[in-house]
């Protein structure tokens, strides 16, 4: 690979914080620079919780700009990523209807159970291989058909998060593969939208799309928006549009048998095949199949992840004790091991609130001693996390007969070296935490693959494997762990509720 000077933006958006991160590609490295960084979360309108596009816009546009005035003509594309299932909608004005719904929003609450009235679970399951988790794209769509959504009589076309930014960025309407794919509105085997689930259930077809795979150049850059940042005729280029698609994109595996997990807000966990996996034991195991950049699909599990700490920190701050996560993590490592355990896909932990008040009536319920303070309380997430950690390793390798010995912990979430720790011990296999900026590398990535400075994906991972040094966490055996997980299975399998993620 010849060294080059060209810099991508990364429009990295997460459900905690977005920011604009330029990146270099130069000497066999792939340096990264944090231009702007804004925080981001649902906003509450009218009793429903949304995204304030018009803010989040405004933050892209301000970090385009400074982006803009540092490098100038050297910037060779920009491309966006950000969660999964969100989206928004168009009238025939192209005009956005209304805010983009948050899919924590209480509104797809028992729309499962009347999805499966209208269609077999087991047939959706299998026409889309996607996890069943209530803030799917579908199921919020189903919503809408049953309150009788004047926004969805309207809409035009339905754009997920990243390519409603697209489209703000360049003009151009389109659905990119990856995010498509979380949607459950997507047929993989087919390789088209589910038609037949969407007609079914009264969602006009319509609103879709054409699908485009990551490394698609979309267009350039509005001349407004060009004028406005200083970034000129910018090529907008899709990446994997999924965050996720993305961060797994900039995995340096060890081997074709290594488990992938992306910790953040949500733990992402699985495997790279082929083709998706769309069995009677993988639906049993509520597992998915999401798109992946090259050609691959994912089939992962999504966990509640960090989201248990991030909200009992959101409600200590609400109460006038600040914590730092770094802080957080130590008062949960100088707290005693092997405590209370809670499920964090019980669907109580879904929407924001008083989580430590939630925490503490799941181990009531389930017989357990309440964590009393914050140190045990995170303490009590991250085992929990370490704990499903082993479970869904264990189904990987009955779904796929591959038996992995090394978990690549990426994103966020593998600065937190507590839960490094936990996740070697409970699984028994080595942990490889790094690159913690693994989204925006991918985004870059790809971008470069599509401008020819980079020939392959396998090239693309060599390189970040000589930009970033993971460090490493080999188990240490100890019988604590068998006991424990054996104990959350028992409280996990005897507490099921209706939504499991």
């Amino acid at each position: 690979m010849q060294g080059t000077a060209d810099t991508y933006l990364a429009c990295d958006l997460g459900a905690e914080s977005g920011r604009i991160v330029a990146g270099t590609i130069g000497d066999g490295r792939l340096e990264l620079e944090e231009i702007h960084r804004f925080p981001n979360g649902p906003v509450e309108q009218d009793g429903t919780l949304r995204w304030h596009i018009d803010s989040i816009w405004r933050e892209i546009v301000a970090g385009l700009t400074a982006a803009g005035e540092r490098y100038g003509d050297r910037l060779a594309g920009v491309g966006v990523d950000t969660w999964g299932v969100d989206f928004g909608l168009l009238d025939g004005d192209d005009s956005l209807i209304e805010d983009p719904w948050h899919y924590r929003d209480a509104r797809t609450n028992g729309v499962m159970d009347t999805a499966f009235s209208i269609i077999d679970r087991a047939d959706i399951f299998a026409r889309t291989g996607i996890q069943f988790m209530q803030l799917n794209t579908l199921f919020q769509l189903l919503a809408m058909v049953h309150t009788g959504s004047e926004s969805l009589r309207r809409a035009e076309r339905l754009l997920f998060m990243p390519d409603l930014i697209t489209w703000m960025l360049s003009g151009r309407k389109v659905n990119e593969f990856t995010i498509a794919t979380t949607s459950q509105c997507y047929d993989p085997l087919n390789e088209s939208w589910a038609y037949g689930i969407l007609e079914q259930m009264e969602i006009p077809t319509g609103i879709f799309g054409p699908i485009v795979s990551p490394g698609t150049i979309v267009g350039e850059l509005l001349p407004e928006v060009a004028a406005a940042t200083a970034c000129g005729a910018l090529p907008v280029i899709a990446p994997g549009s999924h965050d996720t698609a993305s961060a797994v994109a900039a995995v340096p595996f060890t081997s074709g048998n290594a488990i992938f997990l992306s910790s953040g807000t949500w733990s992402l966990m699985g495997v790279e095949v082929t083709e998706p996996v769309i069995t009677e034991l993988s639906l049993e195991h509520n597992m998915t199949n999401e798109g992946g950049v090259g050609g691959c699909f994912r089939l992962l599990k999504n966990i509640m992840g960090l989201w248990l700490v991030q909200e009992c920190r959101r409600e200590w701050t609400r109460e006038g004790r600040e914590w730092s996560y770094d802080e957080l993590t130590a008062l949960a490592s100088e707290s005693p091991p092997f405590g209370p355990l809670v499920d964090p896909g019980d669907d109580r932990f879904l929407h924001p609130g008083d989580m430590p008040s939630r925490m503490r009536a799941f181990c009531r319920e389930t017989g357990q001693p309440e964590p009393v303070d914050e140190g045990s309380l995170v303490r009590c997430a991250l085992e929990s996390l370490a704990c499903e950690y082993r479970r869904v390793a264990d189904i990987l390798t009955e779904l796929t007969g591959r038996t992995a010995d090394t978990i690549h912990i990426i994103g966020g979430g593998c600065r937190n070296r507590l839960l490094n720790r936990l996740t070697a011990d409970a699984t028994g296999r080595r942990v490889l935490a790094g690159p913690a900026e693994a989204t925006a590398m991918g985004n870059i990535i790809v971008q470069a693959i599509a401008r020819g400075e980079i020939a392959s994906l396998a090239e693309g991972r060599a390189l970040v494997s000589d930009s970033v040094e993971p460090v490493e966490y080999e188990p240490e055996p100890n019988a604590a762990w068998d006991e424990t997980y054996e104990r959350y299975l028992t409280i996990r399998d005897q507490h099921q509720t209706g939504t499991r993620v």
